[in-house]
C-alpha cells in the first residue's frame, strides 16, 4: 500500500519522520526517493532490520536525506529519540506497517512461518534477550487453560481448547515442540486432517495460521507494544503532524481505530457521542463532556478503513488483510459557548 501511505503521510521536503516497523526498507525508500532532505528515523525491534538500514543509510547520504537506523522496540522509542536530540512535539509524521515482515516469514529459521519448518521461536528481536521466552517455551510449559485463553485471545481461534489439549497431550506422548513443522501438524490433526480452511472472502487460510498468530503476539506482547508505539506518535508528533498505521487482524485494527476515534482501549463497545450521553437518567456537566469527548488528540482522515487494491493483492497476496488507517495530531477544544 506505498501509494495510499505517501497520500496520507504526505512527505515533504525538510520534515522529520519516524517509521517505527523499519522492516525491509520498502516504504522508507520510496518516502525518501519522494522528497530531499528529510530526516528519516527508521526503527525497528529485528537486529537484521537494522543491518538493511545502516546499508540503505549509506545509500542516501549523498542524496540530501539523512537515515537514522534505530534498533529498538516500540516502547523503547522515546528514549533514543531523546538522544537523538529529537523532542516531543516535533515531529512531522509516524508510519507503522504492523505484523511480521515478509523477510522474518521467509527466513525458516526465524520460525514464523508454517509451510517452512525452523525452530519454534518466533521472537521478532531476534536474540537481542536471551532469557526471553519463545513459541516453544510458550507451548511446552503452559497448561490446557492457559494455552487456550492464548489462542482464543490472541488468535482468536474458535477451537483454541481443543487445540490447547492437542498440544498438551502431544508433548507428553513425544516430547517437547521445537520445530514450527511439528507445531502445524498437531493443530492440522485437531481439524480432521483437512491443511486449509476458508476466511470470510473465501481464500485458503493453513488452520494453523491462527494459533501461529496468537502465540507470536503473545510471545513479542504486540498488542501492548503497539499502545505503547500510539502514546509514543502522539506525544512527539507536532500538532498537524500525521500518524499511519497498516494493521493486519483485528486485534491491531481495534486498537487504533480506538485510539484515533477516542475510544477507551477498555471499553465494552465503539460507543458514538450520542450513545454515550443518551441515558436520561445519568447527567454530564460541561466540564466532563469537553474533557472526554470535545479535546480529543487525534482527527482520522477517514471514518472508514482503506484496504488494498484488487490488483495489489494479486501481486502481494500476504497485502490481502491489510488496513490502513490514518489521522492527523490536534489541539482541538470546542469552546464552552458552543457546547452550550
Amino acid at each position: 500500500m506505498v501509494n495510499e501511505v505517501l497520500q496520507a503521510l504526505q512527505p515533504s521536503d525538510g520534515q522529520v519522520i519516524v517509521d517505527m516497523t523499519f522492516g525491509a526498507g520498502g516504504h522508507a525508500k520510496e518516502i525518501l526517493s519522494s522528497s530531499s532532505s528529510i530526516k528519516y528515523i527508521g526503527s525497528d525491534r529485528d537486529p537484521l532490520a537494522r543491518r538493511l538500514a545502516n546499508r540503505l543509510a549509506a545509500q542516501h547520504r549523498a542524496s540530501g536525506n539523512e537515515l537514522i537506523p534505530v534498533l529498538g522496540r516500540f516502547s523503547e522509542l522515546p528514549t533514543h529519540l531523546s538522544h537523538l536530540g529529537i523532542t516531543p512535539g516535533s515531529v512531522d509524521g509516524f508510519l507503522f506497517d504492523l505484523g511480521a515482515s515478509s523477510m522474518q516469514f521467509d527466513h525458516a529459521v526465524r520460525g514464523f512461518s508454517i509451510s517452512k519448518d525452523g525452530p519454534l521461536d518466533m521472537r521478532m528481536d531476534g536474540h537481542r534477550f536471551p532469557e526471553s521466552p519463545t513459541a516453544a517455551d510458550v507451548v511446552n510449559t503452559l497448561d490446557p487453560s492457559d494455552l487456550a485463553h492464548i489462542l482464543k485471545k490472541y488468535g482468536e481461534e474458535s477451537r483454541a481448547r481443543e487445540i490447547a489439549h492437542a498440544l498438551v497431550e502431544a508433548r507428553y506422548a513425544f516430547g517437547n515442540f521445537t520445530r514450527t513443522e511439528q507445531l502445524a501438524r498437531v493443530v492440522k490433526s485437531v481439524f480432521n486432517s483437512k491443511a486449509f480452511r476458508h476466511d470470510k472472502l473465501y481464500r485458503q487460510a493453513h488452520v494453523a495460521t491462527k494459533t501461529f498468530q496468537a502465540l507470536r503476539i503473545f510471545v513479542n506482547n504486540e498488542l501492548n507494544e503497539l499502545h505503547n508505539g500510539l502514546e509514543v506518535a502522539r506525544h512527539f508528533l507536532k500538532p498537524g503532524g500525521r500518524c499511519v498505521v497498516i494493521s493486519f487482524h483485528s486485534l491491531e485494527d481495534r486498537i487504533v481505530k480506538r485510539h484515533f476515534h477516542g475510544i477507551d482501549v477498555d471499553q465494552a463497545a465503539n460507543l458514538t457521542i450520542h450513545d454515550h450521553f443518551r441515558n436520561a437518567n445519568v447527567s454530564f456537566d460541561v466540564d466532563t463532556i469537553k474533557q472526554d469527548y470535545m479535546s480529543r488528540p487525534w482527527r482520522p482522515l477517514s471514518r472508514k478503513v482503506t484496504e488494498p487494491l484488487d490488483e495489489e493483492c494479486y501481486r502481494n497476496p500476504r497485502a490481502r488483510s491489510a488496513k490502513l488507517r490514518a489521522a492527523v495530531k490536534e489541539n482541538y477544544i470546542v469552546a464552552e459557548e458552543q457546547i452550550k
